[in-house]
């Protein structure tokens, strides 16, 4: 048994069963995921496309991240016009069309709610930045600027923001900063102002909830409420002026004061509309109830992204590798599997998504040895979890990260070009040599890139993602990496969490509703937990090893059978590399 854990006497289920907590989601990420025309953009129509093939694999819910009109400098999460999308993704009419291709194969749709920021050619921010007395400039954050003992001109606060950079950009026009804790061209909007707070649920959450959506993935959720008056940090990094400042925004004064009143305003006039969080830096799980407590009306579930994290260093070193511990794997998924326990609050599980690098790549073993069978061990860790279930496009196929001879060229996202940008800034002033070096090393295991990468789809040029130049390169493996392939092989990645994904449904007591207990969390190569309810149980047992290890909980299977495992022909009393079992009672 977990030595952190409490021993659970009494299974106390977690509250009423809303349609959103059995549901598998596939989260699509629309320029990567199928292109229609030829043009080297995935759209829209080519969603609508693979919507048959979505159905074929299990999917209750499509998660379509954004796709709304945008400058795209950060992928989409830059909106100019939230009730417009991007031309190269298609039309409004299109998302519509979409909506019906999910809702006649009993599948549903949400779309993704950026609205802490939004793209610096949106009208909004236009008008903001137009003059110190228009009507809109107290939507965005703007500051005068301050001075150093030499005249020099400063930021109104020394806080670093997530792209590398200062989180203030100085504005000629009106002689002043603006805040944005992303990219200068992503500035975040001013939640202290009620007509800013109107306008963003009429625009952004009203339209698409009228053309018939199921609910929204909501991003950066915990950043909304600011502590305005924007006092500096301390200095932690004393090569820079600008430092790490998350308390600053992460779980301001008024967050859930505005989280209330959206869901109030906003959502609970279209019914049982399912909100999933983007929580980042809420490692105390009271705190994390407070968000997702039915009880407290503001989201239906959250994502911790711990589990994207590990391996990653401290905000300034967010892309310097850290070698980890399997015991570091297992209190991530303790901590968020358990918290919801006898509360009224719901939880997600996930292990990718278009933020971090691919699972196989990361948790298990990318070589030609061990993919497949690593990335069929990781689906049993996953349908076995409590809470809703989160499939990244490309991960029912065990896609992997780039190959590690791509350099910085192929790369295309912003937020690791600034590390990588930066880091070549210091090597090029001699302040650290090595830099340079140990981000790219990072980046080649970290990176959002990563997951980014074409769909593999068949083994025709560009993996059948598109017939044009595609907008960034697909992954040199794809002839040995696809849909196509894999549908016709009984033993495939994709077979085995077609498989799973039915006995999830199967076996939803246990694995979807079941309290979690982990079994053997000071063994460094293994990872064995239990599922109860009631007087049901399921053993998993996984080995996350490229070596045989000993089976050291064997006794622990008395009076269940074998569900399924990952090998045809498996060894009772040894767990081959990478050897997945789930036995049940």
């Amino acid at each position: 048994m977990s030595p952190h854990a409490e021993i659970i006497s009494k299974v106390v289920p977690t509250g009423a069963n809303n349609w959103w907590k059995e549901a598998t989601v596939y989260q699509v990420y629309p320029a990567s995921f199928y292109d229609s025309n030829g043009d080297g953009w995935g759209d829209i129509p080519g969603v609508i496309a693979k919507v048959p093939y979505l159905h074929s694999l299990g999917i209750d819910v499509v998660w379509l991240s954004p796709m709304y009109d945008s400058p795209m400098h950060d992928m989409g999460y830059d909106v100019s016009d939230y009730e417009n999308v991007l031309p190269a993704y298609g039309t409004v009419q299109d998302v519509e069309k979409l909506i019906q291709a999910c809702h006649e194969r009993g599948m549903k749709l949400i779309l993704d709610l950026v609205v802490n920021h939004t793209s610096d050619q949106h009208e909004w921010f236009k008008e903001s930045r137009s003059s110190k007395d228009n009507p809109k400039r107290d939507w965005y954050f703007w500051r005068p600027p301050r001075y150093d003992e030499q005249g020099n001109r400063l930021p109104p606060s020394n806080y670093r923001g997530y792209f590398a950079g200062s989180t203030w950009t100085w504005d000629e026009h009106t002689q002043e900063y603006y805040l944005h804790l992303y990219a200068p061209s992503q500035p975040d909007l001013n939640w202290d102002n009620e007509s800013t707070r109107q306008a963003i649920y009429e625009s952004a959450v009203h339209f698409w909830l009228e053309k018939g959506i199921d609910g929204f993935r909501v991003d950066t959720v915990n950043k909304y409420s600011k502590h305005t008056s924007f006092p500096d940090v301390s200095i932690v990094d004393p090569k820079s002026y600008i430092q790490p400042a998350i308390p600053m925004w992460c779980n301001g004064p008024r967050i859930h004061e505005f989280l209330r009143e959206m869901y109030d305003t906003a959502l609970a006039p279209y019914g049982d509309v399912v909100t999933v969080g983007e929580l980042a830096n809420t490692p105390d799980p009271k705190q994390v109830l407070e968000y997702v407590g039915a009880s407290a009306k503001e989201l239906s579930m959250v994502f911790h992204l711990d589990i994207g994290h590990i391996g990653m260093g401290a905000l300034e070193d967010k892309y310097i590798f850290h070698p980890w511990e399997l015991t570091k794997l297992k209190d991530v998924v303790y901590k968020w599997q358990s918290f919801v326990e006898g509360s009224d609050g719901w939880t997600t599980a996930f292990c990718e998504n278009h933020d971090n690098g691919r699972s196989v790549s990361r948790f298990g073993n990318d070589s030609p040895a061990f993919r497949e069978i690593s990335a069929k061990m990781l689906a049993i860790m996953m349908v076995c979890m409590t809470g809703t279930l989160f499939l990244y496009q490309g991960q029912e196929i065990g896609m992997i990260n780039a190959p590690p001879e791509w350099p910085i060229d192929e790369y295309r996202d912003i937020e690791g070009l600034g590390y990588y940008r930066e880091a070549e800034s210091l090597e090029k002033s001699g302040i650290d040599t090595l830099r340079k070096k140990k981000i790219m090393d990072g980046l080649r295991i970290l990176a959002r890139d990563h997951s980014r990468l074409p769909m593999q789809w068949d083994d025709s040029p560009h993996a059948g993602f598109t017939t044009g130049k595609p907008w960034m390169r697909a992954h040199d493996l794809y002839p040995e990496i696809n849909v196509k392939q894999q549908e016709s092989e009984g033993g495939s990645v994709l077979s085995f969490w077609k498989q799973l994904l039915t006995l999830r449904k199967t076996y939803r007591d246990l694995f979807i509703h079941g309290a979690f207990e982990v079994l053997d969390r000071e063994n460094p190569a293994t990872f064995c937990f239990l599922k109860s309810r009631e007087e049901k149980e399921a053993l998993i047992i996984l080995n996350f090893t490229a070596q045989s290890q000993p089976f050291k909980l064997a006794e622990r299977t008395s009076g269940m059978k074998l569900l399924v495992g990952n090998y045809e022909v498996s060894v009772f009393e040894t767990l081959k590399p990478f050897e997945g079992r789930i036995y049940i009672k």
